[in-house]
């Protein structure tokens, strides 16, 4: 005799697995790493702050 299989359990598992290959392959096109993003807000403040430090303000 055979296995029963519940269909619902199959068809939820197969959407799961295409959803997770949908995700990784837009996280390696779009995503970048924690690292990444706390390196490039540093850069961002630091030259926020160098700008501030260059400006001349007329009074």
């Amino acid at each position: 005799m055979s296995d029963i299989v519940n269909l619902n359990k199959v068809r939820k598992d197969r959407e799961r697995t295409a959803k997770k290959a949908e995700a990784d392959v837009n996280a390696a096109k779009h995503g970048r790493t924690k690292a990444e993003r706390l390196a490039e807000a540093a850069r961002d403040a630091q030259t926020r702050a160098r700008l501030d430090q260059l400006k001349f303000e007329d009074e």
